[in-house]
Formats: C-alpha cells, sequence, structure tokens
C-alpha cells in the first residue's frame, strides 16, 4: 500500500490551465486582517479576491452585480475551488486574473489567477460556478442582454 496525499486522488487534481485573454486584471494588496499569525495571507481571502475581480470583470463588462441584482437574479455560488501554489504576505502587491470561461442563461463559471504584480509567479488559481436564481431563491435564467454583456469578448 503507498502512501499519497489525499490531493492525489482528487477529483481536482486535474491541471488548470492558464487563463486565456479576454479576461480582466485587479491589483490588489494583502491587508493585516486578511492574514494568519505567521502574516500569511489566510485562504479565506482568496475567495474573496476571486470575488472582487469576478464583480468587476462584470462592471467592466458593462454591468455591475447591483444591476444585475436589481434585475431579479442573483447568482449564488454552486461550486468553488482553488488551488494554493505559493503564499502572499501582509503588504504585497498582486493581480486578480478574472476570465469567464462558459455562460448560458442559468449558470456561470468564472476562472481566476492571483500572480504577482508582474505577473511572473502564480500564487493561486481557481473557478467558481455560479447558477442564477429569482429573489425566492429558485432557479431562474438571466435576461439574455444579462448573458450577452457578461460574455462578449
Amino acid at each position: 500500500m503507498t502512501n499519497s496525499p489525499s490531493s492525489a486522488s482528487s477529483p481536482n487534481s486535474r491541471p488548470l490551465h492558464p487563463l486565456a485573454p479576454p479576461y480582466e486584471d485587479v491589483e490588489l494588496r494583502v491587508r493585516y486582517s486578511e492574514t494568519d499569525a505567521m502574516g500569511v495571507a489566510h485562504n479565506k481571502a482568496y475567495y474573496e479576491w476571486f470575488e472582487l475581480g469576478r464583480t468587476e470583470f462584470c462592471r467592466r463588462r458593462g454591468l455591475s452585480y447591483r444591476e444585475i441584482e436589481e434585475r431579479g437574479v442573483f447568482l449564488v455560488v454552486a461550486e468553488s475551488f482553488c488551488r494554493y501554489r505559493r503564499p502572499l504576505r501582509y503588504d504585497d502587491r498582486f493581480i486578480v486574473r478574472t476570465a469567464l470561461r462558459d455562460i448560458a442563461a442559468r449558470k456561470a463559471m468564472f476562472a481566476y489567477e492571483i500572480r504577482t504584480v508582474d505577473g511572473d509567479a502564480l500564487a493561486a488559481q481557481g473557478y467558481t460556478i455560479h447558477v442564477a436564481v429569482n429573489r425566492a431563491g429558485a432557479v431562474a435564467s438571466m435576461p439574455r442582454d444579462v448573458v450577452a454583456l457578461i460574455g462578449r469578448r
């Protein structure tokens, strides 16, 4: 019997490919409140950074999250994944790179990379899958113009 890390058989052990354009970059800095006792960015911060990248991605496509929600559609996270490559520390500057991998009337998938400001070092990569729901929480369709704006290349 071999002793291998649990991640070796993980369904998410498949490689994540580098993001190809079009994508949007947002520059951020690790805040003190996002670090642990060793001054390293806490794993939960990466999901918050993904959210910042995603909301800015939509805004730059011409539609803020607020405007999407004002239309009665909410994009609920149904699945998320993050693979950590190298730590970020307090006050490090970095880029959240966000791309839309897939969009349909009821679902969207965003992919992310967290990179050093110079773009050379990959700190993390991941994705989130969102399901569109209405105010009652039932699965719904996004308006066509929302899909068109967010999905435009």
